[in-house]
């Protein structure tokens, strides 16, 4: 069990981590800090978090584990800021969806305290963030990904793999970069053409009443749409190497589509078809019960 949880981010992914940690008996005290005073408020009224702090690097004060679940763009300065409590005892993780970026900020900031941070991405979420949709089953049944470097201490690995092991979560390694390839391509770029489609259509004369019209299928196809801006234009950005590669591979693909629709070539286009439904649905085999 750990004594203090510092948890830097009181918002949906933090809120659950700590609301999971506490329900497990992992952790005997939560001290959380927030940019917004009264989301830190809000998440002590909801049992989130026990002790309001008034800055980053007292939440950390006294801790043996540390969440960082704030905006990758953020994790530089947020580390930099909890350096001087930093201690080579201290776990120290994030939740961020991109990995290559968080690596390079973390080293730039903590230096020759990079073997305390352990690197993870939990392959879940929600469309509303906010502490108020903190779920301590939010983790439950989903993929967990760490990417830990030479310099990542192993008992803090351990650590690590352990709480979430404990959470419910599948836990596996790989690299930031290999993390970030393959996330470009089953994350980023899905959530870039539900904004892109969403866009394309409300920003027709007609847009209102073609949505007023659209059924279960635009639904789901665009409910990413709805996911957190900021999160959302800073992963896009973050990972915009990758994510541009993934993009011009669709474009490729959409485009092979529009030239066999041109052409009027109704057998081939079912074979494309029919390619993609096979794939959907041996993938769809493979997959947890629990859609992450």
């Amino acid at each position: 069990m750990f004594e203090q949880l510092g948890l830097i981010g009181c918002g949906l992914m933090g809120g659950s981590f700590a609301l999971a940690l506490k329900r497990a008996g992992l952790v005997k005290r939560v001290v959380g800090y927030s940019k917004s005073p009264s989301t830190t408020e809000r998440a002590r009224q909801l049992g989130v978090i026990d002790v309001e702090a008034p800055s980053a690097l007292l939440a950390v004060s006294g801790a043996d584990i540390v969440l960082i679940a704030v905006p990758v763009s953020a994790t530089e300065a947020t580390l930099k800021a909890i350096k001087p409590m930093v201690t080579p005892q201290m776990l120290i993780m994030d939740v961020g969806s991109t990995k290559s970026d968080v690596l390079d900020a973390a080293r730039r900031a903590l230096r020759e305290q990079i073997g305390s941070f352990v690197p993870a991405h939990p392959i879940a979420g929600k469309e509303r963030a906010g502490v108020e949709y903190a779920d301590a089953d939010l983790y439950t049944g989903c993929p967990l990904i760490l990417t830990p470097t030479e310099r990542t201490l192993t008992t803090q690995l351990q650590q690590a793999q352990d709480i979430w092991t404990a959470l419910g979560c599948k836990v596996m390694q790989m690299s930031p970069e290999a993390h970030d390839a393959a996330f470009a391509a089953v994350s980023h770029l899905p959530h870039l053409l539900a904004f892109a489609l969403m866009n394309s259509v409300q920003n027709q004369a007609q847009g209102e009443q073609f949505l007023a019209l659209a059924g279960p299928g635009f639904r789901d196809f665009t409910r990413i749409a709805a996911s957190d801006t900021k999160v959302w234009r800073d992963i896009l950005m973050a990972n915009r190497t990758e994510l541009l590669a993934q993009s011009q591979l669709f474009q490729a693909e959409l485009k092979a589509f529009e030239d066999l629709m041109r052409a009027g070539n109704p057998q081939a286009l079912e074979i494309m078809i029919e390619q993609a439904s096979v794939a959907r649905a041996q993938w769809q085999m493979t997959q947890l019960p629990k859609p992450c």
